[in-house]
């Protein structure tokens, strides 16, 4: 119960920290200086907002990955 509280706390912790995180290629970079400051915060947000639907699906295969392998790992042990 431990672990799924620090769980908890780590992603809540990254969810708050992901709001002020800004992310561009040197494209994208280009792009939103001409665009302005409002656009290129939109930008900004799009683009983490897009980066987050591959990581969590990859989150979700790693801890089904994981979990299978600790049943494995008790069934073994008994």
């Amino acid at each position: 119960m431990k672990q799924v509280c620090k769980m908890m706390i780590c992603g809540a912790l990254l969810l708050l920290i992901s709001q002020f995180a800004d992310a561009q290629c040197s494209i994208c970079t280009k792009t939103a200086s001409q665009l302005g400051e409002g656009p290129a915060k939109a930008l900004n947000s799009a683009i983490i907002y897009l980066a987050g639907a591959p990581l969590a699906i990859m989150g979700y295969i790693g801890w089904r990955w994981w979990k299978k392998e600790k049943e494995v790992t008790s069934f073994e042990n008994n």
